[in-house]
């Protein structure tokens, strides 16, 4: 049993779909980080920078914090979607770049275009620029890959996962798709996974998926 700590942005919909995909069992307790939930001092005990995800595998009493670390952590322990021996560290390259660019950049991006519009022309302006850039890079990666890594066309994996959360704000960063038809497609096929459909619904219910 998985005791999720999150709510329902692209870091906490990571964990919520891998649990999904993976089939196991978990209890999710919502953290409401517009009400500033993530700032008690309950949960600061098990998240001292205050972020979600926070797992508790309570078969091994283990605390788990990072999204990153959450997907590696549960892929390894289940045995499913890291990538084969083959493509595992090309997998691994794919989920680093989610948590070094794509991540952060995007984050900036809905911050300044979404939440924030017109408090920085600046601050706008550069990161929808750079927005077009990693959409652009993962466009030309997915011209000859259905998934982002893996044998032949790829292989559905923990990089994806990480990945699919994050382009799901598309409309946030002001990126139109049919820009990206790779994206697009790419985008499209994960949408319909039964997994993902029920996992990008936690903790929150009634959220569509958008298209």
């Amino acid at each position: 049993m998985i005791d999720l700590y999150t709510w329902s942005t692209p870091n906490g919909r990571k964990v919520s779909i891998l649990l999904e995909e993976l089939g196991v069992e978990y209890t999710v307790y919502p953290i409401d980080i517009g009400k500033g939930d993530q700032f008690s001092k309950k949960f600061q005990k098990i998240s001292p920078d205050y972020k979600i995800p926070v797992i508790y595998d309570n078969q091994d009493q283990r605390f788990i914090r990072e999204s990153g670390a959450i997907l590696l952590y549960l892929s390894n322990k289940f045995g499913q979607f890291t990538g084969t021996a083959d493509y595992h560290w090309d997998v691994m390259q794919w989920l680093m770049w989610q948590m070094s660019a794509i991540g952060p950049i995007l984050g900036q991006a809905h911050h300044f275009l979404y939440y924030n519009k017109g408090r920085s022309a600046y601050a706008e302006d550069r990161f929808k620029n750079e927005a077009k850039k990693l959409y652009g890079i993962l466009d030309n990666r997915l011209k000859n890959f259905e998934y982002i890594s893996g044998p032949g066309k790829g292989e559905y994996s923990i990089a994806d996962i990480a990945l699919w959360p994050w382009i799901s704000r598309f409309q946030r960063h002001q990126i139109n798709l049919d820009e990206y038809p790779n994206v697009y497609q790419w985008y499209r096929k994960i949408s319909e996974r039964p997994a993902v459909i029920k996992g990008y619904d936690i903790p929150l219910f009634g959220n569509k998926i958008p298209t």
